[in-house]
C-alpha cells in the first residue's frame, strides 16, 4: 500500500510485482544515484541506456518475436510509476518504450520490425520523435519539414524543437511532409538512423524550467538521404493518421507519470511535517496542515482510481481518446495543485533545489503542455458532449 492506499489494480498479476520488484531493484542501484549529476549535466548517461536493455526494461511491451521482453502496457505504466516515485523520471525510457517503438510495431513492415525493434530493446539505438517545430506546436498538420523523393531515397528538409532524448538518440521517427499540398493528407513519419546520414546537426540542450535530466535538443535536417523503405507504413500521407491512433496512449501515460508524482508529493510531504517543528510541536499537528493535507490525499485517491480504471481500459483496447484527454487534463492540473500545496507546506525549505519538492515543482509545470496542451485537451473532450 502507498500513502493512498489504494489497492494494486486487477491487472497487477504475480508476474507483474515481479517485474516491479526488479525494475525498482535497477533505478535504485543504476538511477537514483546518478540523478544529481544527470542534471548537471543536462543529461542521461549513455550506458545505462545499454544497462536497461540488458535488464529487460527497453521495449518491455514489445513482442520477443522482435527482440523485446514480450509484455504489454501494464509492464510500461510499471515503469512509469517507479520513475515518478524514485526522481528518476527525468530519464526519457518511457517515450523511447512506449511512444517511439510503438510506431514501428503497429505501422511498420516486418522488416522494419526485425531491423529496428531489436536494437531498440538492447540500447544500441535509443529513439526520439521528431514533431514540434519552431513555428508549430498543437497544430502538427502545419509542419514545414519536408521529405521529398529522390529516387529510392527521401530528402528531408526542415528543424525540430523540444525533442526528448534529443541530444543522445540515434534513431528518430520524424514527422514530415511528404507532399505539402494535401495538408494532413500529406503528413508521413520517416525514420532517420542518425549514425548513418549526412546533414543531421544537433543544435543546442535546450535550457528549461525543469526536467533539466533530460537531453531536450533542436534537430536539423538539412538535405538528409535516407532509403523510402524507412517509410512508417505501406503509402505515403498515413503519418497523421498514426499519430492520432497513438496520442491517447501518449495521453495516458503523461496522466500516470502525474500521478505517481503526486503520491510522491504527498510521502515526501508527509514525512517532512512529522518531523519539522514550528511553535514548539511538529507542522502537521495544525489544523491547516491536516486540512491541506486531507484534501490533497482525497482528490489524490480518486485520480488514482480513475488511472487505474483508465489503464485496465488501454489495456482492453475500450479508451477512448476523450478518456484518454480527461485523463491527462485532470490529473496534470491536479498533479501541479497538490505539488503546490505541499511546496508551501515545507515553508522556505521547499524552494531549496536540493529538497525533492523544489524539483518536482519546477518539473510538473510542462505536464499541462506536452502531449497537446490541456486546452487542447478541453476542445477534445468537447467533441464528445
Amino acid at each position: 500500500m502507498s500513502v493512498l492506499e489504494v489497492e494494486k489494480p486487477s491487472y497487477m498479476t504475480e508476474d507483474l510485482q515481479i517485474f516491479e520488484g526488479e525494475a525498482r531493484k535497477f533505478m535504485e542501484r543504476e538511477c537514483v544515484p546518478h540523478v544529481d549529476n544527470w542534471i548537471k549535466q543536462h543529461r542521461v548517461d549513455r550506458e545505462v541506456w545499454n544497462k536497461a536493455g540488458r535488464a529487460g526494461l527497453l521495449c518491455a511491451s514489445t513482442p520477443e518475436e522482435f527482440g523485446g521482453p514480450g509484455g504489454t502496457f501494464a509492464h510500461e505504466a510499471v515503469l512509469i510509476d517507479l520513475l515518478g516515485k524514485t526522481g528518476a523520471d527525468g530519464w526519457g525510457i518511457v517515450l523511447h518504450n512506449a511512444i517511439v517503438a510503438p510506431y514501428i510495431q503497429h505501422y511498420g513492415s516486418d522488416e522494419q520490425r526485425k531491423k529496428w525493434l531489436p536494437k531498440l530493446a538492447s540500447g544500441e539505438l535509443v529513439a526520439a520523435i521528431a514533431m514540434t517545430e519552431p513555428g508549430t506546436g498543437s497544430d502538427l498538420q502545419a509542419v514545414k519539414t519536408t521529405a521529398k523523393r529522390d529516387g529510392n531515397h527521401y530528402r528531408i528538409n526542415g528543424s525540430k524543437t523540444f525533442i526528448t532524448n534529443g541530444g543522445t538518440a540515434n534513431f528518430i521517427v520524424v514527422v514530415t511532409k511528404t507532399d505539402p499540398t494535401k495538408g494532413s493528407k500529406g503528413i508521413s513519419l520517416v525514420c532517420v538512423e542518425t549514425d548513418e546520414v549526412e546533414g543531421f546537426r544537433r543544435g543546442r540542450v535546450l535550457e528549461k524550467i525543469g526536467q533539466k535530466a533530460n537531453d531536450t535538443a533542436e534537430l536539423f535536417f538539412d538535405d538528409v538521404r535516407v532509403p523510402t523503405s524507412n517509410l512508417i507504413g505501406m503509402d505515403e500521407g498515413m503519418g497523421f493518421v498514426q499519430l492520432m491512433q497513438q496520442l491517447p496512449q501518449e495521453r495516458l501515460i503523461i496522466a500516470l507519470q502525474a500521478m505517481a508524482v503526486i503520491e510522491r508529493a504527498l510521502e515526501v510531504t508527509i514525512t517532512y511535517v512529522k518531523e519539522r517543528k514550528a511553535f514548539g510541536k511538529p507542522i502537521l499537528d495544525f489544523q491547516n496542515t491536516q486540512f491541506k493535507l486531507a484534501e490533497c490525499k482525497t482528490e489524490a485517491t480518486v485520480a488514482k482510481v480513475f488511472c487505474n480504471h483508465c489503464t485496465e481500459l488501454h489495456l482492453e483496447k475500450k479508451l477512448t481518446p476523450y478518456m484518454a484527454s480527461m485523463a491527462k487534463l485532470w490529473l496534470t492540473d491536479l498533479q501541479c495543485k497538490i505539488v503546490d500545496e505541499c511546496l508551501q507546506l515545507h515553508g522556505g525549505y521547499g524552494y531549496m533545489n536540493e529538497y525533492p519538492i523544489a524539483r518536482m515543482y519546477a518539473d510538473s509545470r510542462v505536464q499541462k503542455i506536452y502531449g497537446g496542451t490541456n486546452e487542447i485537451m478541453k476542445l477534445l473532450i468537447a467533441r464528445s458532449l
